[in-house]
């Protein structure tokens, strides 16, 4: 039967299945970088990045949220990230809601390096990455490594070149963690984590975030051995028994062990099992609240397909029921209905813990002690962040974009500079005393003007009384300067003469 994968089912073989066989070989000319570059019209790229038929199910199961909703929540999420570390201490129940509800597409990226504590660690370990990355590493995984980037989500656009960047950030992140940690190597199943993380962020934050995941949210799942696998098998398997009692029996009656379903599910974290739309909500809870979301769904889709009569009347047999989890009906896998029926289980992070240390003891009890022992599990973000208090500047966003404004031209500088020095010049006018300026024609009863400097020869007194002088506007320079006295007076021009003589029909005519 064929793989299934993210939600495809062996009958979308419209442009699957037609290309399978050229896949398998490595001159296939499928993922080149001329194919990428110009796309057939049977080659539509979704809104996920996946080519094809890969995702047909999420078409149909993706909830698309209006676009007010979504700004709405964007600039909630920006808000928290901004005053993270008082969101997740004070008011964590609502980050919890939010992640419930979904991260918007154009912050998942950040706040899942958030919530894996995978920003503190990044900030704490400046260089770390640039270091491991320019290493050779181990040969013995190098090569495995390389021959399993290929296999990792081939139908979507930046995995599918082969040797293209998302291929080499892809290899650049694995290679990187056999460094980080040799006693653990590497481990196929982290390969499809690191490929989703790099499908929301850089590789040196990529790195990080699965960083993160195998030591706090998965410890000991990628491990030689694969014993916490194992035992989180056993928790899976008990925890059914109280959920779903008939699909419990069941599987005890075909001595159907977890380890032959539950593998890639929880070592994956569905991300080869579920629709994109539902591998992305599923994300969001488990950054948040930790392995719990994964038994959750765990739980629910064994209800879902072994929970009823009807159901296990198809599968009579151990083949038939591997067959039945094999190819899981898209209706239980559809986003909606998944992230309801995932907040409906009766199952706690307590519940979790409690069962881990009953199967643990009675792992000791058939098998010894565990060969590799693995670091405590942290159930959330909560107590990732309280485990590694982060420093204030660990927690600041560093910009990925940052736009240079214009300098003003030296004109718009010369007019502002203009404007400026017109308003003081007004403001100075403004605050001027007023200079009194003397009479020239002043009365004999006037007191006397206070002497010049230089003082010009005082005009002639007489007992005539001057005529009124009638009065025109002038400048307000020429006001502040005395009409001199002394000089002789000039010769009237015809052309004077016929101005002041209009100046004063003007006046008469006025008056």
């Amino acid at each position: 039967m064929a793989r299934v994968e993210n939600g495809r089912q062996p009958a979308d073989t419209r442009s699957i299945l037609t290309v399978s066989s050229s896949h398998v070989d490595d001159e296939s000319s499928l993922g080149s970088d001329s194919e990428i570059n110009g796309f057939t019209s049977d080659r539509q790229t979704d809104k996920y990045g996946f080519i094809g038929g890969a995702q047909q199910h999420t078409e149909a199961s993706a909830q698309d949220l209006p676009p007010q909703v979504l700004r709405q929540r964007e600039v909630k999420w920006l808000d928290m990230l901004s005053h993270w570390d008082k969101w997740m201490i004070k008011r964590f129940n609502k980050v919890r809601l939010r992640c419930q509800k979904g991260i918007p597409p154009a912050l998942r990226g950040r706040a899942w390096l958030y919530l894996s504590g995978g920003k503190v660690k990044k900030e704490q370990n400046q260089g770390k990455f640039q270091e491991l990355d320019s290493q050779p590493g181990d040969p013995k995984w190098v090569d495995v490594i390389e021959k399993d980037l290929h296999r990792q989500f081939p139908f979507h656009e930046m995995f599918v070149s082969r040797g293209g960047h998302g291929q080499q950030d892809l290899f650049r992140v694995l290679k990187a963690y056999t460094l980080y940690r040799p006693e653990e190597g590497y481990c196929q199943a982290q390969a499809p984590i690191a490929a989703v993380l790099l499908m929301h962020m850089p590789a040196e934050d990529a790195f990080w975030g699965l960083v993160q995941i195998c030591e706090k949210y998965l410890p000991g799942y990628y491990s030689p051995g694969l014993e916490a696998i194992q035992l989180d098998g056993e928790i899976l398997y008990a925890l059914l028994r109280r959920v779903s009692p008939l699909a419990f029996r069941h599987l005890e009656k075909h001595k159907i062990d977890p380890i032959l379903y539950m593998t890639e599910w929880f070592m994956c974290a569905f991300s080869r099992t579920l629709p994109w739309a539902s591998v992305l909500r599923v994300w969001d809870m488990f950054l948040c609240d930790g392995v719990k979301i994964i038994f959750r769904v765990g739980l629910v889709l064994l209800k879902c397909m072994l929970g009823t009569r009807e159901k296990l009347k198809a599968c009579q047999g151990q083949y038939e029921t591997m067959e039945l989890l094999r190819a899981l009906e898209p209706r239980y896998m559809q986003e909606g209905f998944l992230v309801r029926e995932i907040l409906e289980v009766p199952v706690t992070a307590r519940d979790v813990e409690r069962e881990n240390h009953t199967q643990l003891k009675r792992w000791k009890k058939n098998h010894g002690e565990l060969n590799f022992k693995s670091p405590p599990r942290m159930h959330g973000a909560q107590i990732v962040m309280l485990s590694e208090p982060p420093r204030r500047q660990d927690l600041q966003q560093n910009p990925t974009i940052v736009l240079e404004l214009p300098q003003p031209t030296p004109q718009l500088k010369k007019g502002k500079e203009e404007k400026k020095s017109m308003k003081k010049k007004k403001s100075m006018k403004k605050s001027q005393p007023v200079v009194e300026i003397p009479n020239p024609y002043s009365l004999p009863n006037d007191p006397p003007p206070p002497p010049p400097s230089d003082p010009p020869a005082p005009p002639p007194v007489s007992n005539k009384k001057p005529e009124a002088v009638p009065q025109t506007e002038t400048d307000p320079s020429h006001q502040q300067q005395a009409p001199p006295t002394d000089l002789p007076p000039a010769k009237e021009s015809p052309l004077q003469r016929s101005t002041q003589s209009l100046s004063s029909t003007e006046q008469d005519t006025y008056l």
